[in-house]
């Protein structure tokens, strides 16, 4: 249960991260790159997290 717990955890902190990117992609393109690799290593730690695969 906890396992689950923190793996939707990551999921919807990549969520949050993934409307930053958006958010930040006419401002500063550099930053929101680098906000979008930390994005796709939430989603997939998340994923993994929850064993799907």
């Amino acid at each position: 249960m906890d396992t689950d717990v923190w793996g939707i955890a990551l999921i919807v902190l990549g969520g949050f991260l993934a409307g930053g990117t958006y958010a930040l992609w006419r401002t500063n393109r550099f930053l929101a790159v680098a906000l979008a690799g930390c994005t796709v290593l939430a989603l997939v730690s998340g994923v993994l997290r929850l064993d799907y695969f």
